[in-house]
């Protein structure tokens, strides 16, 4: 699944959106873009497990 997330701009902030996603699946695959402010998931937990806990950590998503 990809989300967009407009306020990750950088590397820091790829890195706390990565550690929000595995604080829900630590299996999760993550590859964040901070440039173009989107992630790509692969994660047995669903997007709204996604997005609420990118949404707690300071991260709201939309879909990418």
């Amino acid at each position: 699944m990809q989300f967009h997330i407009e306020n990750m701009t950088c590397g820091g902030c790829a890195k706390s959106v990565t550690a929000a996603i595995r604080s829900v699946d630590k299996d999760a695959e993550v590859l964040a873009d901070p440039p173009n402010r989107t992630v790509e998931v692969t994660s047995s937990a669903s997007r709204a497990e996604m997005e609420a806990v990118l949404q707690e950590a300071g991260y709201p998503a939309t879909a990418g």
